[in-house]
């Protein structure tokens, strides 16, 4: 298990470039299972998470090309259907919430889908029902052993038809989306989600030779096709990530530019960060953060305290609040952060008091920050990485600490950040990786 060594309290300078995006690129390497033609994928992060779900495809026949660093060809003409009842399998993909993914690929495809319970972040409840419930509707049937934790879906023929998800899911709106693709008939999805990084899944599926639209709307409408094609697509820069290092240039107080973060994509990650008082300028793709000693949390127009909290898209993603707790314990003024989707991702902030932050934990999704606005600065600690997201707010926090910080389980921020030790030291971060 490897841990991080942080010298704290050094002001950082330079120019970063997001990496692809992890949530997009998971979605779209499943896709490549709709298809016996070649499917290219660009800008596809080197990181734990994804390297899984590519050794899983080529564990079930996919051909694999690396053309460079984060290009990719693959291949789905020779696919081997028995890995899915394997003991491997079964292993292989419980360690990926991804993985889930591949199941409505393989059922419009195939004619069946099978997962293990998928692992991921221990950050509270994340049902698979709206999954699951979307295949049936399309004519699937559904097992489950609970012996072995294992589901399964099956289907002669799916059949094109109109149903309303009970939650806007990312992962679930993507699955049922695509095993509707290659349905009989006409598909309509109400409340889907319409993220930036379901917009994507639709383009390449439709340059497959799909017929979706509504597309960036929570109403898809599919007509299904005998078949696709294969394409090439471009994953876009991660919003996780463009928002991770704008806490990084905050904290560190310090000058900071991000280069070509797809602004139109961005949503309200900009305003929120705002909101905090934090300068941000656009400069033609980039975003610009020029040096501030002081940011004050703006409070509502008749006065009372700023709520941030996470919601569907268009709304604030739920990925980005551990940052903005981290970033408003620095801030002047105060702020209620409500995490409304997970009840476990507010749980990090022990260790953030115990490097002196002045936060209120109310309950398990509501937390208050008082801000202290650099007049007391996070001490240095030693502490363990709970999930991907926690992690990465405490090396920021660990960043801003005076003194030396320890974080272990490090594995945890690599499942979702490219090579993030390297790319902090190139802008001047005192950051060692240390295996034990």
């Amino acid at each position: 298990m490897a841990s991080f060594k942080i010298e704290g309290g050094h002001k950082l300078s330079g120019t970063i470039t997001p990496q692809g995006a992890k949530n997009e690129v998971l979605q779209i390497l499943c896709a490549v299972l709709l298809t016996p033609e070649k499917v290219v994928v660009n800008n596809v992060p080197d990181i734990i998470d994804v390297n899984k779900l590519i050794f899983i495809l080529g564990e079930l026949g996919v051909k694999v090309e690396k053309l460079t660093s984060n290009s990719y060809a693959f291949q789905a003409d020779e696919i081997n259907l028995k890995y899915l009842e394997s003991v491997d399998f079964k292993r292989d993909g419980s360690s990926l919430r991804g993985s889930i993914m591949i199941v409505g690929p393989l059922l419009a495809r195939f004619g069946k889908g099978y997962i293990p319970r998928p692992g991921g972040d221990k950050i509270g409840r994340r049902r698979l029902d709206t999954h699951f419930e979307g295949f049936i509707r399309l004519g699937a049937k559904f097992r489950y052993n609970k012996e072995e934790h294992f589901y399964g879906v099956e289907a002669d023929e799916l059949q094109g038809t109109e149903m309303l998800l009970d939650e806007a899911s990312v992962t679930g709106t993507a699955n049922i989306l695509m095993a509707s693709v290659l349905a009989k008939g006409t598909t309509k999805i109400y409340n889907a989600a319409c993220e930036p990084y379901i917009q994507q899944l639709c383009k390449m599926l439709n340059s497959m030779g799909a017929k979706i639209s509504g597309v960036g709307s929570n109403l898809l409408t599919i007509k299904g096709v005998e078949h696709l094609g294969g394409c090439e697509h471009t994953v876009l820069p991660d919003m996780i990530e463009i928002g991770s290092w704008i806490g990084v240039a905050v904290m560190t107080r310090s000058e900071l530019t991000i280069k070509d973060v797809s602004w139109e994509n961005l949503g309200q990650i900009p305003n929120v960060f705002r909101k905090l008082g934090i300068t941000l300028e656009k400069k033609g793709d980039d975003i610009y953060i020029p040096k501030q000693e002081s940011y004050q949390i703006q409070n509502y127009i008749d006065g009372s305290v700023l709520t941030v909290a996470d919601a569907p898209w268009p709304g604030f993603t739920p990925d980005l609040l551990s940052i903005v707790l981290v970033i408003a314990t620095q801030a002047k003024g105060t702020v209620l952060i409500h995490q409304k989707m997970f009840e476990s991702r507010l749980f990090f902030v022990d260790k953030l008091i115990d490097m002196g932050a002045k936060v209120i934990l109310c309950d398990p999704h509501r937390a208050t920050v008082i801000g202290m606005n650099f007049e007391s600065s996070l001490k240095a600690t030693k502490m363990t990485s709970p999930d991907i997201r926690a992690g990465i707010s405490l090396l920021i926090a660990a960043l801003s600490a005076k003194g030396t910080s320890i974080i272990n389980n490090i594995e945890q921020i690599d499942r979702g950040y490219e090579n993030i030790e390297a790319r902090l030291k190139s802008i001047g971060a005192k950051i060692e990786r240390i295996n034990d």
